[in-house]
């Protein structure tokens, strides 16, 4: 069914937060219309006993359908309805529609509402003339060393030890026993790194005062942070063995260990990359420092509202399969990050706007010059990166990145950006 727009009586309201209502009357003459088409339709495909297929009397169908054919009349007329309504006053929905008021009787006028989010509309008037700080970020021996410290912990091996008591850091196994429980015979055994959070504090403690193949009845408490709220705060006795330890065994820090990473052939020009590393890594994070401060400039300048939809799906993407926990708790992980959330589409809206005024969205040429210097530094052809881009639908995300670029430095140029 096309339903002719102007026969229908469409009033738009605006609410807060860029929140539209259509009010829609659609003529009596037009439903009973787009009713009578469903009915023959329907009459036409099928078949009861003692009539013809396509022969069914109309007083027999609107006994045995008669609430069908109203619904499918209904989800038609308001479907058609608001597709004509949206073209008449020429606005375009974000977010689905929500339609509530519906009046629907019989041989008068169908009437409902609709409402839903349309994209913000706003100017941006100011956006330079800030003093922007830029963080003192040092790099020292101290983080090289931490680098360093790290490498060999991936590159080292576990060796078995069965002397002495376990220390922090070492690999434990053991076999644990619930005393207050039925006694069956039954331990369940457990492997995990001492110190690292993966036991309750008080079985790290126990454990710490046995040596390989003891065995000692302890009673631990539940902390107060227990993932198990039941748990939290109780006691429990419980019969533990220590069934081995493996301790660490880190390579030694010199050249060859350097040489055995790649890439470099001594400690120290180890110790340079990584330095080299940690400067650029810090760079980056001056950048990122900068850029969110002007962007938190330009959206304080310039107050607008945003839609709460733009804000629910945003924060969809962030919590991903967070549907899966209890109600009450999703409920407060949306409250807690609700604001942050809304500032973080206010800046995304702010950076699609000035990029759009001021002419600054990735060209191809600029595309192309970028895919080309992935090439290069990656040693592959520009096709090959081109079509793994395309392969895992990063074509647009690069877009943005250039694009993000381009508006940063354009707001730069605008303001002050001083040392801390």
């Amino acid at each position: 069914m096309s339903l002719d727009g102007n026969k229908l009586q469409v009033d738009l309201e605006e609410g807060d937060r860029w929140r539209r209502t259509l009010n829609v009357t659609v003529p009596a003459d037009l439903v009973e219309l787009e009713r009578s088409n469903i009915a023959k339709k329907l009459a036409a495909r099928i078949k009861l006993p003692g009539f013809r297929k396509g022969h069914v009397p109309k007083g027999v169908l609107e006994k045995r359908y008669g609430a069908a054919l109203n619904q499918e009349t209904l989800d038609a007329v308001i479907e058609n309805a608001y597709r004509e309504a949206l073209a008449r006053q020429s606005v375009h929905p974000i977010s689905e529609g929500e339609v509530k008021n519906v009046r629907f009787e019989p041989e008068q006028d169908l009437t409902f509402s609709i409402s839903f989010d349309v994209q913000p509309e706003f100017e941006i008037s100011r956006m330079g003339g800030f003093t922007v700080e830029r963080p003192n970020i040092l790099v020292d021996d101290n983080q090289v060393d931490q680098v360093v410290q790290r490498l060999r912990e991936q590159h080292s091996t576990w060796v078995p030890s069965d002397e002495g008591r376990p220390e922090p850091g070492n690999v434990v196994s053991v076999e644990i026993e619930r005393l207050e429980e039925e006694p069956d015979g039954e331990t369940q055994p457990y492997e995990f790194i001492l110190g690292h959070g993966e036991a309750i504090p008080d079985i790290e403690e126990a454990i710490l005062s046995l040596e390989v193949g003891a065995v000692g009845d302890f009673v631990v408490t539940f902390p107060d942070d227990f993932a198990n709220e039941e748990q939290r705060g109780k006691e429990q006795q419980l019969r533990i063995k220590l069934t081995g330890r493996r301790v660490q065994d880190l390579p030694e820090e010199d050249d060859a260990f350097a040489e055995s990473l790649g890439q470099v052939e001594s400690m120290a020009d180890l110790r340079s990359k990584l330095r080299e590393d940690l400067e650029k890594e810090a760079e980056a994070q001056k950048e990122g420092a900068i850029r969110g401060q002007l962007l938190d400039f330009v959206v304080d300048a310039n107050p607008f509202s945003v839609p709460e939809s733009m804000v629910e799906r945003y924060m969809a993407s962030i919590l991903g399969k967070a549907n899966e926990l209890p109600p009450e708790k999703l409920a407060e992980m949306k409250e807690k990050l609700a604001p942050e959330t809304e500032r973080t589409v206010k800046r995304i809206l702010v950076i699609d706007r000035i990029a759009e005024g001021q002419s600054l969205r990735a060209t191809e040429a600029e595309l192309d010059e970028r895919i080309e210097s992935i090439a290069e530094s990656a040693g592959k052809t520009p096709a090959q990166v081109y079509a793994s881009l395309q392969r895992n639908e990063r074509m647009e995300a690069l877009e943005r990145e250039i694009t993000e670029t381009k508006v940063f430095n354009f707001l730069k140029a605008q303001s002050e950006i001083k040392d801390a």
